[in-house]
């Protein structure tokens, strides 16, 4: 097993890719924190978890809040005794609209969730990580942060920023045993993209269109690549922000 006797610790987990995530890596022997808003979704993974042999623990938690986060890293510190890899899942999309069009509400929303809440967690699981004899970090971005795409400039401008901050910190922590990457996924069949499909379908369905493979991603692959991050196989991979995407970035 990938992850055997590995405490991880999982932000958006109760559905989509980090429930995707919690699953698989449970399977590989990991120890799961499964942490969301959502705590009825976040317990029906830790249910799912349970249900096929493994460990794990739901802890509710809203990233942009600096308080919530640092509980959240010691309830898992508290619980499973160490911290050894953590994916920083947990986004919104926000809504789509033209640049003067959008809100001060939607950027606000957006940066606090995807932006600050990244950071937070970072800030609060790097002392556990280090302090565990180094481990793996996993920042979940997007195709969005490399690339643009109209009517969703907020959100691309927050993963732009997730990819600087995770390339930043990988290099301060490169010779403490710590390495920090990013998955940036292309659309991916999530209750995410499902929402905007119902509020921007033609938007949506152009977006999916330069896909090469002429589909949706699932929260599986991205799950894998997540997994393959944090194990041992990536072992000198650091700063790195891979592509899931179908081959969609590099058009």
């Amino acid at each position: 097993m990938k992850l055997q006797n590995k405490v991880v610790l999982i932000t958006g987990a109760a559905s989509g890719i980090g429930r995707a995530a919690a699953l698989l890596m449970a399977d590989e022997g990991a120890r799961i924190m499964v942490s969301d808003i959502n705590a009825e979704g976040g317990a029906e993974t830790v249910q799912r978890i349970t249900a096929r042999g493994g460990q794990a623990q739901f802890c509710r938690c809203d990233v942009a809040k600096a308080g919530e986060v640092q509980a959240l890293v010691e309830a898992t510190v508290a619980a499973f005794g160490q911290l050894n890899c953590a994916v920083n899942n947990a986004g919104v999309g926000g809504k789509l609209a033209r640049t003067h069009e959008q809100t001060e509400d939607t950027w606000d929303l957006v940066m606090n969730v995807n932006l600050k809440g990244v950071w937070l967690c970072m800030k609060y699981e790097i002392p556990h990580l280090i302090e565990a004899g180094g481990g793996s970090i996993v920042n979940v971005a997007s195709l969005a942060g490399l690339i643009g795409f109209p009517y969703g400039q907020i959100y691309g401008a927050s993963k732009h920023g997730v990819l600087g901050l995770t390339k930043g910190a990988a290099l301060e922590y490169a010779r403490r045993g710590l390495r920090i990457n990013a998955v940036c996924p292309g659309f991916t069949d999530t209750a995410m993209v499902a929402e905007m499909d119902s509020v921007a379908s033609r938007q949506l369905q152009g977006s999916i269109a330069i896909h090469p493979m002429k589909r949706l991603g699932t929260a599986e692959e991205i799950a894998a690549a997540i997994l393959w991050l944090c194990s041992d196989d990536a072992s000198f991979v650091n700063g790195h922000a891979l592509s899931v995407d179908g081959g969609a970035a590099i058009q």
